[in-house]
């Protein structure tokens, strides 16, 4: 079930708040106290944090399922990537172009399906095949390195924050500002007539349109948003990893990490991605580094974790954990209860 957005903040009860704060603060300080390791884990967990977010826009604000979002990532790595080497153009300037390119990709989809009644399971396999198609071009594009890959200068020792060159913290920084900003930037937008159209669109899209709302406008902007939030997390993908591969980028296993924080998080929710992310990721290196540590050799193990850990959600917590954990902590109040 699709989670109650609103309620993510605006339902928050007292203890909700302090934790929540403390969460933050948390996270600030974090780096100060970890190993490089751990800060890779962590902005690892933070980038699928934000992409999650990015994705929920679609699907649990305004219900339309994306399985082919590794596209958006893909465009913002490359366009950027190629900006940077090609053109010297830096990464907060290239970001700009690669935010336009994805949502025309997304606005192409959207046009394609909206226009000619295309729903559900069937724009679900028309995103794919977007996906699909990039990955194939993309990987005959010599110009961006083809199969053989495309790597960004590495300079060591070099600190250089304004073309995202530095130390991994001024990466989990970043990454840091991005779940944030995307956090106020999803609570703005569902607090707005937007927001509502969102989800009335997703609720009832005829009482919707019957009621006024355009719904091919509504349904456009849904993917124009969550399309440029995403491309934006190929931008910074591409200046954290220095080296993309079109098999990697546009491949239906990243369109599925991108979407299962939100899934096991709950779909809908503000806070559901994040925590969906921070259940996961730790989850995966951890079963990585058992497996390194034991000798042996099981390639695909942790996607197999991934499945199940989906599997388990469905069944048993179809609504998210979010939803879940915030009733049983009393994190946000149950209808009818007062301020």
């Amino acid at each position: 079930m699709i989670g109650l957005s609103g309620a993510a903040f605006s339902g928050v009860t007292g203890r909700g708040m302090v934790l929540l704060a403390l969460t933050a603060l948390g996270l600030a300080v974090a780096p100060l106290f970890a190993d490089r390791y751990l800060v890779s884990v962590l902005t690892t967990v933070l980038w699928f944090a934000y992409v999650g977010q990015a994705w929920n826009v679609m699907m649990g604000f305004s219900g339309l399922l994306s399985l082919g979002h590794a596209l958006y990532v893909g465009l913002g790595a490359y366009v950027s990537a190629a900006l940077f080497v090609h053109f010297g153009i830096g990464p907060w300037a290239g970001m700009i172009l690669a935010m336009l390119v994805a949502v025309a990709a997304g606005c192409a989809i959207g046009f394609l399906g909206f226009r000619f009644g295309v729903k559900g399971v069937h724009f679900a396999l028309l995103t794919i095949a977007f996906a699909e198609v990039a990955r194939i071009g993309f990987d005959h594009i010599t110009w961006v390195g083809g199969s053989g890959g495309f790597f960004l200068p590495v300079e060591a020792g070099v600190s250089d924050p304004l073309n995202l060159r530095g130390s991994p913290l001024l990466f989990y920084y970043v990454a840091l500002a991005l779940v944030l900003g995307a956090l106020v930037l999803s609570r703005v937008l569902l607090h707005s007539r937007l927001g509502y159209q969102w989800l009335a669109v997703r609720e009832e899209p005829d009482a919707a349109e019957a009621s006024g709302v355009d719904l091919f406008r509504a349904r456009m902007t849904a993917v124009a948003v969550s399309a440029a939030l995403t491309a934006l997390g190929g931008v910074f993908q591409a200046f954290y990893f220095n080296n993309l591969f079109p098999e990697q980028v546009f491949s239906m296993g990243r369109s599925i990490e991108i979407i299962l924080p939100a899934i096991v998080g709950g779909i809908g929710t503000l806070i559901g991605p994040i925590l969906g992310a921070f259940i996961l990721t730790p989850l995966g290196e951890l079963l990585t580094f058992l497996i390194e540590a034991g000798g042996l050799d099981l390639p695909g193990l942790k996607q197999l974790f991934y499945g199940v850990a989906l599997v388990v959600i469905v069944v048993f917590r179809p609504e998210g954990v979010w939803p879940w954990l915030a009733r049983r902590l009393r994190l946000v109040r149950q209808p009818g209860e007062g301020a």
